[in-house]
């Protein structure tokens, strides 16, 4: 079960008439669908997931779900489940009883709460933790009981808010993968919050991203990528941030300036330029260097002999130039 989300010109300010956390927002988020809200801090994608959830007043605008307006529904009466950064797990409970609670408290019957918890535990691997207490937990394991709590309750639209921003590198790759296999597992809408592109380019079915209030764009990973609208969106998906130049320095005409990606810049070409530093990552080779007055980076397959300060000869591949006017939007 799952549901479809509609956000029509919605907006959210504080105070003064000019200070708006969000700027007529209209979105629309499909059943089933695992949409991922991504931008720098203080974009306004917390505030736009929270007033979904009925934690932030709107300003301006109405949220629909399945067509229905939910702007006065009560927050326990709007069938959506949350995790958050914290896990906000009750320490004095153990995991089988924090799992439960929200069962328990709705007035599931026994046999339905033990094969919810059944099936769920099994999912997630965590049937061997139903004795212990949070603080017995690491930070992986406190994650998926969140994600249980969130499972069991069978909500048809689940809202993530950076859940996995206190879990190391390796751990937040594979609760990832977790969290993606499990929301098709339970077909739920799923919408995830995360400053971190990463997460959004791994996980989004669709991937919105937010600027200063604003949508800047709403697409598929890939499309993102390969077709950004703006020149914010090209800069903030991709690692490293794609490459932007003046036109004029590249002698051309076309836009006010050109980007290109990291591994869209070739060994050998018409450019002499003194490398400032080398990371040797085994199987890429990443490079920075200076060309005319902005600080570019190359990214090449392999391992390289390169020195920080040795000179090279680079190139650009035209065929994957993007470019932008002076306002930052992209030609094509």
């Amino acid at each position: 079960m799952s549901v479809n989300i509609e956000f029509k010109n919605i907006s959210k300010r504080y105070g003064t008439k000019e200070n708006h956390v969000l700027k007529n927002i209209n979105l629309t988020i499909n059943s089933g669908e695992f949409f991922v809200l991504v931008g720098p801090s203080g974009s306004g994608k917390t505030t736009l997931l929270r007033m979904l959830a009925g934690l932030e007043e709107i300003t301006a605008g109405s949220i629909l779900m399945d067509g229905k307006e939910i702007n006065d529904i009560a927050v326990q009466d709007r069938n959506i489940s949350m995790v958050f950064q914290n896990y906000a797990l009750y320490p004095h409970m153990t995991v089988e009883e924090n799992i439960l609670f929200g069962l328990k408290t709705r007035k599931i019957s026994k046999d339905e709460q033990k094969d919810r918890l059944k099936r769920t535990v099994n999912i997630l691997g965590i049937d061997g933790l139903l004795r212990r207490k949070p603080k017995q937990l690491s930070g992986g394991q406190k994650q998926r009981v969140a994600l249980a709590r969130m499972a069991v309750s069978r909500m048809p639209l689940c809202l993530m808010d950076e859940p996995l921003s206190n879990l190391d590198m390796q751990l937040r790759t594979h609760m990832r993968r977790e969290i993606k296999l499990l929301q098709q597992e339970l077909n739920l809408t799923m919408i995830y919050v995360t400053h971190d592109q990463t997460e959004a380019m791994t996980m989004g079915d669709r991937i919105c991203v937010l600027h200063d209030g604003q949508i800047q764009q709403v697409d598929t990973p890939i499309n993102l990528y390969n077709q950004p609208a703006n020149r914010f969106t090209a800069e903030f998906i991709g690692i490293p941030k794609m490459n932007i130049i003046k036109a004029e320095d590249l002698g051309m005409t076309t836009g006010y300036e050109v980007g290109i990606r990291p591994e869209n810049v070739r060994q050998g070409g018409t450019y002499t330029v003194r490398v400032d530093s080398v990371e040797q990552l085994g199987v890429d080779t990443l490079l920075t260097f200076k060309f005319k007055d902005r600080i570019l980076y190359a990214k090449w397959l392999g391992q390289h002999d390169i020195n920080r300060g040795q000179e090279i000869t680079i190139g650009f591949d035209v065929g994957n130039f993007h470019h932008f006017d002076e306002n930052g939007i992209a030609l094509y």
